[in-house]
């Protein structure tokens, strides 16, 4: 007798209906049997979700049902980070409120999810722009706030002027936003900040313990904080300390304070470098109009890190000099350089050409001297030059004085002691110093669509918390779109508020909260989303640390070392007891599929897989555009994306193939820590596969269930 083909239309909505009636994957926090916490990162409801998507939901959700076959009592949640600019643009482009766009697109990604037949507890579902998510989140705030964990503080930040609002530094990428692709210009705003440093070393100390994170992660987050041992020094100004043409001496200002690591270099010094907006720049730029529009042109460019190092470096003489600590007679000019950043150590640094790359390109562009300070050893002093290429290995110090012959190590100890024992004003010309990379978190974002900061502005009693009983500060609906900017700072009343102190008016803190501070500490809302308080202790302290997180390595700085951080945070505060939130960490994969485009310049476009129609002409592969019969050109594999078009949603696999198709395929033709290529063969290849699995059952069953009845037992 012929078996019948597996028919997904039929037998999976008939088992997901069999599931969800059952509450099958509803956890029970009373439950005996031991906990186990399986999470992956949560969705943004950016429309509909891809089949790269799914790859990463998949691979927890085998997690998941392994774990309840052992016999865990297994947490399986899901949720959705809400908030972000993404929502306002909708809002603009489209004249749609951001709270309708949102969640009409949870709801479409909710049954996507639904139809893949993936093992989550819908019952504990939230979106964090829910009122009752970011009303606890605001609780989080105040409890912060009274630990001492919040500041605010004048700070250079990055402005996304398309965007309109701040960005973390982490937010940009090669100069430009992260969302809105703008140039990223430097200005100077009031911000509220998470005090991130308070935690450097404990945060960096506690990479060793988490043995299930990928080393790359641990490497990559080591580097952010960006621990190092240096050498404080304070360089005398040149006295007169002449500004351009007044020979007067910089008001306040007798001395220059740089951080460094390698003070044995100190001989090979050839100039001093500070930012735009180090004090020392501004002041001599009061005289000097030149300068004043040279670090008006710094402010405009790029401000990440791999901007900086890959950009064009760019300075300008201040004529102010310093005197080299060690030679009264030895002085080196000061410029301002678009390479150096007021927010990474004093924002001053002293230019060793032939130990550094950026310093020699600096070096031979303003035809500043380049001495060799440091020789591999073995080689010939005489012969050993640096041209166009430093030397950063170790060796042994030459044209260094005091410090010849001796190994760096050893030269930077016994510079450190001869400058420690001279001083400057009273205080040592120099002092051993910790420093790290990381700065505070800033969370400040000129956005309607976040979760608004929970403070007050009084003009009598300064900036106040809003009391924690008229919480939840929340978001007007009645709000207008129709220009860029923050629309709260327009909003007819919602600003405007007594102040709970003196009963004055005032107003409401228009700012909202960086979306990373949503995803920060999700995890934990979900052991118990019902509760009145941001967690119930007690079921935090069970389930927590989550065992298994699974999610893209691209979050391994940002929502990985904030959730870090906000741990450790919430644990001062008295909501958990923890500091490590993902005992066990999975980066999976992309999913990759090649991209069509068709036309050429401003007139380009993509097209969707399922807009082409794929030929083989004499051995070559061809890309038709199916409505208009034009080749299109075929380009390579690449993450799936919105932007190139180059996504297959889940139902274009499960309404021909089924569900457990595209997931036998996600997890079966790449290992999961490696991309895999979409390709319809392969998905045709693995419904063969499910349909041979069933045909095998098929045939065996009937024997199992006979061979049951005979010995006695009973059948299932």
């Amino acid at each position: 007798m012929a078996t019948e083909r597996y028919n997904p239309r039929a037998s999976e909505p008939k088992w997901q209906k069999a599931w969800d009636a059952k509450k099958l994957f509803e956890a029970d926090n009373d439950d005996p049997r031991p906990k186990y916490y399986v999470l992956e990162m949560f969705p943004y409801p950016s429309g509909r979700i891809h089949i790269g998507h799914t790859r990463n939901y998949t691979m927890g959700d085998v997690v998941a049902r392994y774990k309840r076959a052992k016999g865990f009592n297994v947490l399986h949640p899901m949720g959705w980070d809400a908030f972000g600019m993404p929502a306002e643009n909708a809002a603009m482009q489209n004249k749609v409120h951001p709270k309708d766009w949102t969640y009409q697109n949870i709801a479409v990604m909710r049954e996507q999810l639904k139809v893949m037949g993936l093992s989550l507890d819908w019952a504990r579902e939230f979106a964090t722009c829910d009122v009752d998510y970011y009303h606890r989140q605001q609780m989080l705030f105040l409890d912060f706030v009274e630990k001492g964990l919040v500041t605010r503080k004048s700070s250079k930040v990055n402005w996304d002027p398309e965007d309109m609002t701040v960005l973390a530094n982490e937010q940009v990428i090669d100069g430009r936003g992260w969302r809105s692709g703008a140039l990223v210009e430097q200005r100077e705003l009031t911000q509220w900040f998470f005090k991130i440093t308070d935690y450097a070393q404990d945060l960096l100390d506690s990479l060793e313990g988490l043995d299930d994170w990928p080393e790359k992660v641990k490497l990559m987050q080591a580097n952010w904080i960006g621990r190092s041992e240096g050498l404080l020094i304070r360089w005398p100004l040149a006295t007169p300390a002449t500004g351009p043409a007044t020979g007067k001496v910089i008001d306040g200002e007798d001395e220059l304070e740089v951080y460094t690591t390698r003070p044995d270099t100190i001989f090979g010094a050839s100039f001093m470098a500070v930012a735009a907006d180090h004090p020392l720049a501004k002041k001599a730029a009061e005289s000097k109009p030149a300068l004043a529009k040279f670090i008006d042109e710094v402010r405009h460019m790029g401000t990440s890190v791999a901007a900086l190092e890959t950009a064009e470096k760019k300075g300008f003489d201040t004529g102010i000099r310093v005197v080299h600590p060690f030679d009264a007679n030895w002085t080196l000019p000061v410029y301002v350089a678009n390479f150096v950043l007021m927010e990474y150590g004093t924002g001053a640094i002293f230019g060793c050409p032939s130990g550094d790359q950026r310093d020699l390109d600096f070096a031979n562009k303003y035809g500043l001297p380049v001495i060799p300070v440091v020789m591999p050893e073995g080689e010939n002093q005489g012969n050993f030059q640096i041209i166009d290429e430093a030397y950063v290995g170790d060796g042994v110090m030459i044209n260094s004085r005091f410090l010849d012959g001796m190994k760096p190590d050893q030269a930077f100890d016994e510079v450190a002691k001869l400058l420690e024992q001279k001083t400057i004003g009273n205080r040592p010309m120099a002092e051993r110093k910790v420093n790290f990379r990381l700065r505070d978190w800033g969370i400040s974002r000129q956005r309607y669509w976040g979760c608004p900061i929970p403070m007050i502005h009084c003009e009598d009693c300064g900036v106040v918390p809003v009391p924690k009983a008229d919480l939840p500060v929340r978001l007007p609906d009645d709000i207008e779109f129709d220009r860029p900017g923050n629309p709260l700072d327009r909003h007819p009343t919602w600003r405007h508020v007594k102040c709970p102190q003196c009963g004055k008016d005032a107003r409401r803190e228009t700012d909202t909260m960086d979306t990373f501070v949503d995803s920060s500490w999700y995890f934990a809302r979900f052991t118990a989303p019902w509760a009145n308080d941001p967690t119930d202790p007690k079921a935090a302290t069970e389930w927590l640390p989550v065992d298994q997180y699974i999610g893209g390595i691209e979050h391994a700085i940002l929502h990985l070392l904030y959730s870090r951080f906000f741990t450790r945070a919430m644990r001062e505060t008295g909501h958990v007891d923890l500091a490590e939130p993902f005992r066990g960490l999975f980066t999976q994969g992309m999913v990759v599929h090649e991209t069509y485009r068709v036309g050429s310049g401003s007139n380009s476009r993509w097209l969707a897989p399922s807009e082409v129609r794929l030929e083989d002409v004499d051995g070559k592969r061809r890309a038709i555009e199916i409505a208009t019969g034009e080749e299109a050109v075929i380009g390579p594999l690449e993450k799936m994306s919105k932007s190139k078009k180059n996504t297959v949603s889940p139902e274009e696999i499960t309404d021909g193939y089924g569900a457990d198709t595209a997931r036998w395929f996600m997890l079966s033709d790449s290992p999961p820590e490696r991309d895999v290529e979409w390709t319809d063969e392969g998905a045709a290849g693995a419904h063969r596969f499910i349909q041979r699995i069933w045909r095998l059952v098929s045939t065996a069953a009937p024997s199992s269930v006979h061979s049951t009845s005979r010995s006695g037992g009973e059948s299932d």
